[in-house]
């Protein structure tokens, strides 16, 4: 049986803000495919995550605000980055007229979200 998927299926389209789908979970990864549709974090708030995070954005386009920095990062399908344990970020803008397509990969262990 053969477990094929792909990315691109069931992409919600009427959908507002965010929404996370788990791919896969192991003791020291867990992948998530993630879809925004305009969304942002809120003004205050901050990501300050346990493990590295290797992000890419696959379709749309985002930019991503990490404290203490005033540039912002814009990604765009194809850009990937690697965000550190504990480096505090935010997502800043994803695009509205579009879906915005991210794989994330949660990298080391952490107890309180391992499979």
């Amino acid at each position: 049986m053969s477990n094929l998927r792909n990315l691109f299926d069931r992409i919600p389209v009427d959908s507002c803000g965010e929404f996370l789908e788990t791919l896969h979970v192991t003791s020291t990864a867990r992948i998530e495919r993630i879809v925004s549709h305009g969304h942002a974090s809120p003004e205050s708030f901050w990501y300050d995550q346990p493990r590295d995070e290797w992000v890419v954005v696959l379709a749309g386009a985002a930019k991503i605000e990490f404290e203490g920095e005033a540039d912002l990062v814009e990604m765009k399908p194809g850009d990937y980055l690697l965000i550190p344990a504990h480096r505090r970020h935010r997502v800043a803008w994803t695009a509205a007229e579009e879906a915005t397509v991210w794989l994330a990969v949660h990298l080391g262990t952490d107890d309180s979200d391992v499979g």
